[in-house]
């Protein structure tokens, strides 16, 4: 039997209540994060089947939680892709850990809104102390300033709003239409939110140029002098390019040094999208992977890929936050304080007015691992990582197709009874059928054309057992597939 709904209208659910039920919620979120790697990784539905068993229309009278706790135990939890699961290892494995789940617990129960530092003092300041944490952590320089975002296509974004305010100061002003044709640079590598922020800033299709990129996967230094330099002469205005730490589809790594040179010499915005590799230069072996960025005029790092935090939490840091609020600043006179000077306005640094406490949950993260024990947790993952690698470089009907720097590895299947087309489609085919078993959950990308599987290794929980019995899974799918016989034993 549930229990009624309060009919006091001056009021919120009973404390009490309240109390049960989140006494409730927080016993079952500890045994979901205890068994979460007994459930199957990718549940078997299809399109609309979750939204066709719950209520088309909104509830005339108020239920009771108790009931839609149920609802949520019954209906949607069995519809979850679950990213909090071992073996995930599709798109950018990550850790929603304890820590940071307390954390976003007790900033839900503050609601709180960090826009001026009035509205949130603790809010605000705890978000530079946080910040700040981190670039140490990341070996940045002191002159790096950072906020948090949701997540890296906002950072791009205003950080790419920040090197338009550089390139055209006139633009706050008159618009973007009155200016010159702009450009900005990125690896045919980079990541679609660069070419978005760069449609979303006004440069347009035209103004986002894609760079080619070497045997690595990187972007080509030499090339982009070349196009920057055709720009000019066509007269173009170069504005900013994107260097890339840990691309999407294999973590490939652009050689950021030579990138930097370039866009002093041409002064351009340097913006590094390390969105899901930054966090590997808190590992010392790994911090010269980095080589360059502290020179960056912007960086994007986010803590909810690779840091153990809930999604969403993205750091940018800017080592020219003027020109980034310059961008941004708007104050009505309803947000002016007595402390506008004195106290930060984060509100001044993007897009966004209202700004969710994410700062609280990197915090409790930083503070319950600590330095070390990302370390080593980190490290774990990059091991896992060469050890998968090590075996599809062993097996004679698989193969790499790229490096595997921090702990992403990208490969396919081949075979010379089949042709490239064919080849493609095997490989969809054996990555459907381990993401159908409920075992483990992987994604695809196009590597020169070429359809290829990707497992990125990043969850707490992932042991050498899991990413073992995943390669296992794919050998046993290409098996099905009747196209090859099991290599000899590389486990």
């Amino acid at each position: 039997m549930t229990s009624p709904v309060s009919t006091d209208l001056s009021s919120d659910i009973p404390i009490e209540e309240f109390r049960a039920l989140a006494h409730e919620v927080a016993d079952w979120s500890a045994d979901y994060l205890g068994g979460v790697g007994s459930l199957p990784v990718l549940p078997s539905v299809r399109p609309g089947d979750i939204r066709s068993v719950l209520p088309a229309t909104p509830p005339v009278q108020g239920e009771s939680l108790t009931d839609a706790l149920s609802d949520f135990r019954d209906v949607i939890v069995p519809g979850l892709t679950h990213w909090n699961h071992p073996s995930f290892f599709g798109y950018f494995a990550m850790t929603g850990s304890g820590p940071g789940i307390l954390g976003e617990m007790l900033a839900a129960a503050l609601n709180v809104n960090a826009m001026v530092w009035r509205s949130s003092p603790s809010g605000t300041e705890l978000e530079e102390l946080t910040a700040d944490w981190l670039r140490q952590l990341l070996g940045l320089p002191s002159s790096f300033d950072g906020v948090i975002n949701d997540t890296a296509s906002s950072s791009s974004l205003h950080a790419l709003a920040a090197a338009r305010e550089a390139a055209y100061p006139d633009v706050r002003n008159e618009g973007m239409f009155q200016q010159v044709h702009g450009r900005i640079y990125a690896s045919e590598e980079a990541h679609s939110s660069i070419e978005k922020a760069a449609l979303t800033l006004g440069f347009g299709r035209s103004g986002y140029q894609t760079i080619r990129t070497d045997e690595q996967l990187s972007m080509c230094s030499s090339t982009l002098r070349s196009v920057i330099q055709e720009d000019i002469a066509s007269g173009l205005k170069p504005v900013a390019v994107v260097a890339t730490l840990g691309t999407t589809s294999t973590t490939a790594l652009d050689p950021v040094r030579k990138i930097a040179e370039l866009a002093q010499e041409f002064d351009l915005w340097l913006h590094v999208d390390a969105a899901y590799g930054g966090p590997a230069a808190i590992i010392p072996e790994l911090r010269e992977l980095f080589d360059g960025w502290e020179i960056a005029d912007s960086i994007v790092v986010n803590p909810h890929k690779w840091l153990f935090t809930p999604v969403d939490c993205s750091l940018l840091y800017c080592r020219r936050p003027e020109v980034l609020k310059r961008a941004f600043s708007i104050v009505p006179e309803y947000l002016r304080t007595p402390e506008i000077e004195a106290g930060r306005s984060l509100m001044d640094y993007g897009v966004a007015l209202g700004r969710r406490f994410r700062a609280i949950k990197l915090w409790f993260v930083l503070r319950y691992f600590g330095q070390q024990g990302i370390i080593d947790r980190l490290r774990i993952h990059v091991e896992l990582a060469q050890a998968l690698a090590s075996w599809v470089d062993s097996a004679p009907e698989w193969e790499r197709v790229a490096p595997a720097p921090l702990s992403l590895v990208a490969f396919r299947f081949i075979s010379e009874k089949l042709d490239a087309d064919a080849l493609d489609d095997a490989n969809h085919r054996i990555m459907d059928r381990v993401n159908e078993s409920g075992e483990a959950f992987i994604t695809h990308t196009v590597v020169r054309g070429r359809t290829c599987l990707r497992v990125s290794i990043g969850n707490l929980k992932t042991t050498h057992a899991h990413v073992q019995r995943l390669w296992e899974l794919l050998q046993e799918a290409a098996v099905h597939e009747g196209k090859v016989v099991l290599p000899p034993e590389v486990l």
